[in-house]
């Protein structure tokens, strides 16, 4: 009997884990921003790496998204790094760590 309790709790636990995680992926749902691309490191001074950063106005202030690094954001840093900007619009998945709006890109697109 103790068996079959045991088991059950732990299909219980197991189920509960899986529905979480299930609503945790819809709620990453994409998401499209347009800004001014720039370079955390070199324009901006305030990451310790280069590293892409999207700033977008919202409600009359100026809001950072720092992109994470994956191949679609190192694909377009060099036209940025070093002083310059481009007018972008970016999809991705965005969540907030430590303050910061922190955006997977799954795409950018550079205003032409």
């Amino acid at each position: 009997m103790k068996q079959f309790k045991l088991t059950l709790a732990l299909l219980a636990g197991l189920a509960l884990a899986s529905a979480t995680m299930t609503t945790r992926a819809d709620d990453a749902k994409e998401t499209t921003i347009t800004g001014n691309m720039v370079c955390g490191k070199c324009t901006l001074h305030i990451t310790d790496k280069c590293q892409n950063v999207v700033q977008v106005m919202e409600n009359g202030a100026t809001v950072n998204y720092f992109l994470r690094q994956n191949g679609v954001s190192k694909a377009e840093h060099a036209a940025v790094c070093h002083g310059d900007s481009e007018k972008v619009t970016v999809t991705g998945t965005v969540t907030e760590e430590d303050g910061k709006k922190m955006m997977t890109a799954s795409k950018i697109d550079v205003a032409k």
